[in-house]
């Protein structure tokens, strides 16, 4: 292996006898046959010591000129908007880790847009993995914690060649909007079907979530999605960038899971992020989470909280705060609205740049783009736990609180786990922020005509026979997991392709269109096709989007 990552094959090392002797002009000879002609039969002794000798001596002498070590393959170099990257040739695609699509939001770029990259001379190696975005240690995120750093817009580019016009599936990672990286997606399996992977990081938490008075102050009364505007700013770079890596960026698939499948929802509505995809796939995750939208006034709270936590007055002071003072704060921000602060950077501040109005509103406006909508039949427990239920019912449900409480039975003892559903708590927090706002988006978009398909999913991660969870899904779409018969992925990569998840003799997925819902159930027996909402007669309740 050389540096770069570029294997050597077939290399020939200097002291090692050829593996194939040639024969003079012929063939070599049949086993057997002798190497000499008859006339020389006399001399086979001294014959055979000049033959031995020879082998001898190219055994134990330097390779010569014409049997010196090839040169090492040219490693894979693109131009970009920036320069020129490298990456490195794998066996089963090409891969290129840590483009930066923006300026380092550093100092004065700190709670601004994005900013355009800043172009360098030479050749800018793109080959291993590329720090996350700066985030607090959550247990479950240690590693990303661990490598970050606040330079981090880049993005990651796996593609069968670079050549030809495939279809491009953008991965927008999930973690709260606090949380999380690029990963490894842009190695999953799924670049192994004709498509290619774009896997891309945006700012988190405190740095891409803020809403502060002085932040709005200096961009036109707007503050607190820069992590959204991020994520528009790689889908720009997508649009000028992908024809160079084999991508077509007419044909480009936006997809998340959990906070990513939100952020992919909102840039279905918002504005600013209009003509730079075509379709969009949703994975446990809605605009708000089933959480009332946050007005930017109201959001302004969480920017008056760190003022008082860190002594800072105005944007310039603010700037100037190391980011440890500032993940430490993070930690101690609060939304009055929330039972937990889990949900601080999931609940949707309409910001009035990248959301002007709410996503149901926006929504109305919107281009018609194809999508598919889904959660798992368990999701995660209750935010804030068992004390918080109270709360947390009310806040979802609003004014059909006390009917929420009454399909749940809340005044009875809590019933044994359900060996699907599981706890009773957990099947509150699966409806409430996954099931029915998915349902609830499913129904918004086919009212107005958008060609919808929506899904269901319950297999455990390691596709034993146990219950599934959280993410539980992404190894059965990206990767090779199967659910029953069924592959996954064979109907992510048509809908990338095409735009509609449905061929090749898989179970018919029909679409959810006005006034007769339906959805497909991915789980141990393959793929079941559903009519109909899924638990409608407690989604009703949570009322629309």
């Amino acid at each position: 292996m050389v540096e770069g990552g570029i294997r050597l094959r077939n290399r020939c090392v200097a002291g090692r006898a050829p593996s194939t002797i040639t024969y003079g002009d012929g063939p070599p000879p049949r086993a057997g046959e002798d190497l000499l002609p008859e006339r020389g039969r006399q001399h086979r002794g001294t014959a055979m010591k000049a033959i031995w000798a020879t082998l001898l001596l190219a055994a134990t002498t330097p390779a010569t000129a014409q049997e010196a070590t090839p040169a090492a393959p040219t490693p894979p170099r693109v131009s970009v908007s920036g320069g020129i990257v490298e990456g490195r040739a794998e066996a089963d695609r090409i891969l290129f880790r840590g483009i930066p699509f923006a300026a380092p939001p550093l100092a004065a770029n700190r709670w601004r847009e994005p900013q355009p990259v800043v172009e360098w001379t030479g050749i800018r190696t793109t080959t291993a993995r590329a720090p996350a975005c700066l985030q607090n240690d959550y247990g479950w995120n240690r590693a990303d914690h661990v490598f970050a750093s606040e330079d981090c817009l880049t993005l990651d580019v796996g593609t069968p060649a670079l050549t030809g016009k495939r279809p491009v599936i953008v991965w927008i990672h999930g973690g709260s909007n606090r949380a999380g990286s690029a990963g490894d997606m842009a190695l999953s399996s799924i670049g192994k079907r004709g498509v290619v992977v774009v896997a891309i990081q945006y700012r988190l938490g405190i740095f891409g979530f803020l809403p502060h008075r002085a932040l709005a102050a200096e961009a036109e009364g707007k503050s607190g999605n820069y992590g959204l505007m991020d994520q528009i700013a790689a889908l720009r770079w997508v649009r000028d960038n992908i024809a160079k890596f084999g991508g077509d960026p007419d044909n480009v698939t936006i997809a998340g899971e959990s906070a990513g499948s939100q952020d992919v929802s909102l840039l279905l509505a918002s504005p600013l992020a209009r003509g730079l995809f075509a379709k969009a796939a949703m994975e446990s995750g809605t605009p708000g989470f089933g959480l009332p939208w946050r007005p930017l006034k109201e959001a302004f709270r969480i920017g008056d909280q760190l003022d008082v936590l860190l002594g800072t007055r105005g944007s310039a002071s603010l700037r100037t705060v190391s980011p440890a003072a500032l993940l430490a704060a993070d930690l101690k921000l609060h939304d009055a609205k929330l039972t937990a602060d889990d949900y601080l950077y999931l609940r949707t501040t309409i910001d009035g740049a990248v959301l002007p109005d709410t996503p149901d509103r926006l929504f109305v406006t919107a281009p018609k783009r194809p999508v598919i909508i889904g959660s798992n039949v368990l999701e995660l427990d209750l935010p804030g736990g068992r004390p918080a239920r109270d709360g947390f019912v009310d806040l979802s449900f609003g004014a059909n609180a006390e009917g929420a409480r009454t399909f749940y039975r809340l005044d009875e003892p809590d019933p044994l786990p359900h060996p699907r559903l599981g706890t009773r708590d957990q099947q509150i927090a699966t409806d409430a922020t996954f099931r029915c706002p998915a349902g609830s988006l499913a129904n918004l978009l086919a009212t107005r005509n958008w060609p919808v398909w929506r899904y269901e999913f319950d297999m455990a991660r390691d596709g034993g026979a146990g219950p599934t969870t959280h993410a539980a899904e992404i190894d059965y779409i990206f990767n090779d997991r199967r659910a029953g018969p069924v592959w996954m992925q064979d109907y992510w990569v048509a809908f990338a392709t095409t735009g509609d998840p449905n061929g090749d003799g898989r179970p018919a997925w029909a679409r959810s269109v006005r006034g007769k819902p339906a959805n497909i159930l991915f789980d141990a027996r393959g793929a079941t096709p559903r009519d109909g909402d899924i638990r409608p007669e407690l989604c009703r309740l949570q009322g629309s989007l």
